[in-house]
């Protein structure tokens, strides 16, 4: 059936696999969270400035 080599081989595939998919589904969340974080502080900065324009 299966050698020790091919064995190993199968799961240093899986390994690297799993460690990419995580890997990209953090980097995925962080991409988000930053522009996310980015859109509220100029949504922010935008209020502050038609607050004081008005007063």
């Amino acid at each position: 059936m299966f050698e020790f080599q091919q064995y190993l081989g199968f799961l240093l595939f899986l390994t690297v696999l799993t460690i990419g998919f995580w890997l990209m589904i953090f980097l995925i969340n962080f991409v988000f969270y930053w522009v996310f974080g980015a859109t509220r502080e100029l949504l922010k900065e935008r209020k502050e400035k038609r607050e004081l324009e008005q007063v």
